[in-house]
């Protein structure tokens, strides 16, 4: 797991600070954290100071001070370049501070000096994994104890609170931190998940919409036009004409409908513009007289199916008759075309497939038994027993 990955937070995720980069606040955060860690390092300073005015070894106490000093330049550097840094570089950053802070309890034998390591785990709980930076954190505390019972015989139990405190405090709040911004980074990825799903139903439902309307439309043009050649008959080609009026009104009214979301379809008014479309396209109908029988949260579903296949019929089949059959939870249309209506079996089916799995239900498509091309829908309960079939 790198440091850059946007995975649910856990113990052992390397921390990913990509966000001060991404966000437009980020700067101004990363500013806020180095300047708050630079107030904090002022007090090693003072350490330094006490250190270069101690009693031991001028050579010794001056390189003692001139470390810490070194090590508060470094715990200000450290968030500011360690956090873009990767793995090895955070690893050698931590083991440069730790070994920068260490250093002058090590040269002057005072492990109570060892409480400046405070600094350093915080480095460490900023680049490392929070589970490796407590285990660091328990390792120094452990060491502080055992170096003091050795060399003073007792413990300076407030210097340990003081490195206990620190570090703990200090990986709460880094844990809700991380916590927080993977949560942002979720609700983030699920806003651009719903806007995605938003697109796919509208352009799922303006397929459904307009690819029926418009297929329609085209075949009832394709009739006028002939009457206008061959007839002439004026009167006939009005009465198309006004049909087509009234369709393209019907579509816009849907399309609107369907940008609002507030369309609702109806199995039996598709079932009636199926006969006009079939009809129109020269293809006899054989279509259920009353869909009563349906189950009330099929109807809709069934509606698209209705309406998908017959619009499939219509442009990719040269049929003659085309055939629906209801029942309680299936719907059945048939054609005997010679040439596959599952030609356009793509977006359209797709989304058939789509919908009536939204209601736990199934589609099948494919070559009917005595030739041409069959759809069927089944509810759930219709689906489960023919699963059950084979058994």
């Amino acid at each position: 797991m790198g440091a850059g990955d946007r995975d649910d937070f856990s113990a052992s995720q390397w921390p990913d600070w990509s966000f001060w980069k991404d966000r437009p606040d980020g700067r101004r955060g990363r500013v806020a954290v180095v300047a708050a860690i630079a107030l904090a390092c002022l007090t090693l300073a003072a350490r330094a100071v006490g250190i270069a005015r101690g009693t031991g070894p001028v050579p010794l106490t001056w390189l003692a001070a001139v470390l810490v000093v070194c090590y508060g330049v470094g715990c200000v550097l450290a968030p500011w370049y360690g956090t873009a840094a990767l793995r090895r570089g955070r690893i050698a950053i931590v083991a440069v501070m730790f070994l920068l802070g260490a250093a002058p309890a090590v040269l002057l034998a005072a492990p109570h000096y060892l409480t400046d390591l405070t600094y350093a785990l915080s480095i460490a709980l900023m680049l490392l994994p929070l589970r490796h930076a407590l285990l660091l954190g328990l390792a120094t505390v452990v060491a502080q104890i055992v170096w003091m019972l050795l060399a003073q015989g007792e413990v300076a139990w407030v210097q340990v609170a003081i490195l206990v405190g620190v570090t703990a405090t200090l990986g709460t709040v880094f844990a809700l931190n991380f916590t927080v911004v993977h949560l942002r980074a979720a609700r983030e990825q699920v806003a651009r998940m719903a806007v995605h799903e938003e697109r796919e139903r509208v352009a799922r439902d303006m397929h459904d919409v307009l690819g029926h309307s418009l297929s329609t439309i085209t075949v009832k043009l394709g009739l006028t036009r002939r009457i206008l050649q061959s007839s002439g008959d004026v009167a006939l080609a009005v009465g198309e004409v006004t049909e087509l009026e009234n369709m393209a009104r019907a579509a816009l009214s849907e399309m609107r409908a369907t940008i609002s979301d507030y369309r609702t379809l109806s199995l039996d008014s598709e079932l009636a513009g199926a006969r006009t479309a079939l009809r129109a396209g020269g293809v006899r109908a054989d279509l259920p007289a009353t869909t009563d029988a349906v189950r009330a949260e099929l109807r809709e579903a069934f509606g698209y199916v209705v309406r998908e296949a017959v619009t499939n019929v219509l442009r990719h089949s040269d049929a003659e008759l085309c055939t629906v059959r209801l029942g309680t939870d299936w719907i059945e249309i048939t054609d005997n075309g010679g040439t596959a209506g599952g030609a356009g079996a793509g977006n359209g089916l797709t989304g058939l497939a789509e919908r009536l799995a939204a209601v736990s239900g199934t589609l099948e498509h494919g070559p009917a038994p005595g030739g041409g091309f069959r759809v069927v829908a089944r509810g759930p309960a219709a689906a489960l027993a023919q699963e059950a079939e084979p058994a």
